[in-house]
């Protein structure tokens, strides 16, 4: 394995600004008594707060080392994962922020128990806190000590993984969610200065942009690929990425509970929207570095490589110290987020559904204990991931593409249609999740169907919303109070209304429509 090295005095200047860092987070944190504070950080957020802590919870280690180096094996073509996210983030605003934050929930399964009952949340939040140990958290594990073992090749990946998710751990339990969002809200301008320099550095270095395209596949520079395509056929990006893409920023408890913390409805809106526009720069901060590593490094062991052979070869000493402790401090806050999103669901979801009287004090010490669970499984899968072939990035999109679009089907038709009810639901995700473990086995493991995971997750949802139908039919309506979770004509005419008096850099309808536009003026060149 390629092996990089820091100076002294990069060393110093990491050191520094970890150790800054996690100090500002802890001195800027609330006493924590409640269970809002540890886990919504109190609903105190603003719109910035919001929009950088989303945006950095993105920029994780996965996608610092994941989307450069896909960009390095296959092209522009793992930016579609970022402009659909501007679609997505749009219905968020519109139609799902305002259930949530109307239904009064802490969690997006106790939005769910009040509309389909008990079993789809039980069902959604043991997938949700699974996803969240084995995918996401582990993923993050594996992203973060490739840096480390790259710089001292003696350590294991388990030891790594292991210090990493010790110190995330500590760092959550003794400052909650806020100290977590405090702590994203620094990362994400550093990240995006960083990201910035290596970009502006790595163009000047192959001679610019006509450079890259001059030596690039024309297909490397196109956002749209043949259906025969094996990295991202147009039949997936229309069909099964925005599938995940509404999982990821719709349902996904890690996702969601940071826009839960904002302080009013138009916070968690503006702050969801500014995401979105950050979340369109990473075509120049990740995606245009990542297209021009080939010109710099046409032999690299292997393309996860790519973000740190920028960084290592292009700045210079103190920045490249600056580099690691922004990516340590990274790896830090997103395991810290991953892990206080499953111990809400632990404690509140299951916890206190057995035990309704249980105090706040308990439940915030079982929700503790709950992290210190998932670390410990989140480390003992760790070493599962240094067998897998396929990239890092492949890994967990796939994950997601199989096992989320039951639970997507829930969502868009809960909230659209009045008649799903929890025998429907139940038949979803059932009949959803077996179709997903056969196709996952067939494809993945097995080998005998040849099918694109994103293609393999709309068949998904359209199976598991076939049944939702089915068996919402077989059953008598839903109560009648299950209609102010159902978002309809009417409760848009009376949003319609409310927003009349309201300036168009305020009204939500109006930014999302600027932010739209700016979208089709961006991608429709690299279609």
């Amino acid at each position: 394995m390629t092996q990089f090295h820091l100076n002294s005095i990069d060393i110093g200047v990491a050191a520094a600004y970890v150790l800054g860092l996690v100090a500002l987070a802890l001195l800027s944190r609330l006493k924590i008594t409640t269970l809002k504070q540890q886990f919504l950080a109190a609903g105190q957020a603003r719109w910035p707060v919001v929009g950088f802590t989303l945006y950095a919870a993105t920029l994780s280690s996965s996608a610092l080392i994941g989307v450069p180096g896909s960009a390095y094996a296959h092209g522009i073509s793992v930016y579609n994962y970022d402009w659909v996210a501007v679609l997505v983030l749009t219905l968020f605003c519109a139609v799902v922020l305002p259930t949530y934050l109307s239904s009064g929930v802490f969690t997006v399964p106790e939005f769910l128990e009040k509309r389909y009952g008990r079993f789809a949340r039980t069902y959604v939040s043991g997938l949700s806190i699974a996803l969240m140990t084995f995918v996401d958290t582990a993923g993050l594990l594996f992203a973060g000590s490739l840096l480390f073992r790259l710089l001292f090749p003696a350590l294991s990946l388990f030891e790594v993984g292991a210090l990493l998710s010790l110190c995330a751990g500590l760092f959550l339990v003794a400052g909650g969610l806020r100290a977590v969002l405090i702590t994203d809200t620094v990362q994400a301008v550093f990240l995006i200065g960083v990201c910035a320099v290596i970009s502006v550095l790595a163009l000047k270095a192959v001679g610019g942009w006509q450079a890259v395209v001059a030596h690039s596949d024309a297909l490397r520079l196109h956002l749209v690929r043949p259906v025969t395509d094996d990295v991202l056929p147009w039949t997936g990006l229309v069909t099964g990425l925005p599938l995940i893409g509404f999982y990821f920023w719709c349902t996904n408890q890690y996702m969601v509970q940071k826009v839960l913390a904002a302080k009013s409805l138009d916070h968690g809106r503006w702050g969801s929207l500014f995401a979105g526009g950050l979340k369109l720069t990473t075509l120049g901060l990740l995606v245009v570095p990542g297209l021009c590593a080939p010109l710099l490094f046409p032999a690299l062991e292997a393309p996860d490589q790519t973000f740190f052979a920028l960084a290592f070869s292009l700045l210079p000493t103190g920045v490249v110290g600056l580099v690691a402790g922004v990516f340590l401090v990274t790896i830090l806050s997103s395991l810290a987020s991953n892990y206080n999103a499953a111990a809400t669901l632990v404690t509140l979801d299951f916890l206190k559904a057995l035990r309704p009287h249980t105090s706040e004090a308990r439940l915030l010490l079982a929700g503790r204990l709950a992290i210190l669970s998932v670390m410990a499984l989140s480390i003992l899968w760790l070493p599962m991931l240094g067998a897998i072939q396929d990239t890092l990035w492949n890994y967990l999109q796939a994950m997601l593409a199989y096992f989320v679009p039951p639970v997507a089907t829930l969502f868009l038709m809960g909230l659209f249609w009045t008649r799903a009810n929890a025998f429907g639901a139940a038949c979803a995700l059932i009949v959803g999740t077996t179709l997903s473990l056969g196709l996952f086995v067939s494809v993945e493991i097995i080998g005998i169907l040849r099918l694109h995971f994103l293609v393999a997750a709309f068949v998904i949802f359209v199976v598991s919303a076939a049944a939702l139908i089915a068996g919402s039919l077989m059953r008598p309506a839903p109560e009648a109070s299950v209609s102010a979770l159902v978002f309809t004509r009417a409760v848009w005419d009376r949003e319609s209304a409310a927003l009349k008096g309201v300036p168009w850099y305020k009204n939500y309808r109006w930014l999302s429509l600027a932010l739209l536009l700016f979208t089709t003026f961006l991608v429709a060149p690299l279609l």
